[in-house]
């Protein structure tokens, strides 16, 4: 497995998560477990994903300016869960919000697998490809028993 096979897994699990979230209605316990797992996802994925291919990808100057755009983008998802955090889930704001978020992680996530992942397929070789899905996979591991 590869590290770009390996983050595609989750990618998926984070856009069906986020499909059954805006599907939510009102102050419900299915909103609340909902964000709740979307929201403990999103943080694991973005941590383990910058340790096992952002960091490599600055060290090359071909990825390092993509590494730090995706970056920035965690960044921009983390403050809008925090929003997401601070709003009442009966507040009409709160859909409203969780719909941007939505949208936010979707653009990342297509932009990092039609654009990121091509360009450190071409500054990874395959043992490196593999080693850094190992990584990923033991951070996600890690990240979820703790």
């Amino acid at each position: 497995m590869t590290i770009f096979e390996a983050l595609r897994e989750s990618h998926d699990k984070q856009r069906r998560l986020l499909e059954l979230l805006v599907e939510t209605e009102g102050d419900s316990n299915g909103r609340g477990e909902l964000f709740k797992r979307v929201k403990k996802e999103l943080e694991n994925h973005a941590g383990a994903e910058e340790r096992a291919l952002y960091m490599p990808m600055m060290e090359h100057d071909m990825t390092q300016e993509k590494a730090r755009h995706s970056v920035a983008e965690h960044h921009e998802i983390d403050e809008l869960i925090e929003a997401l955090e601070t709003t009442d889930y009966s507040s009409p704001g709160w859909l409203a919000s969780a719909k941007k978020l939505q949208h936010l992680v979707t653009h990342h996530l297509d932009e990092e697998e039609q654009e990121v992942f091509q360009l450190a397929g071409r500054a990874f070789d395959d043992a490196t490809k593999a080693n850094l899905a190992e990584e990923y996979l033991q951070d996600m591991q890690d990240r979820e028993a703790g």
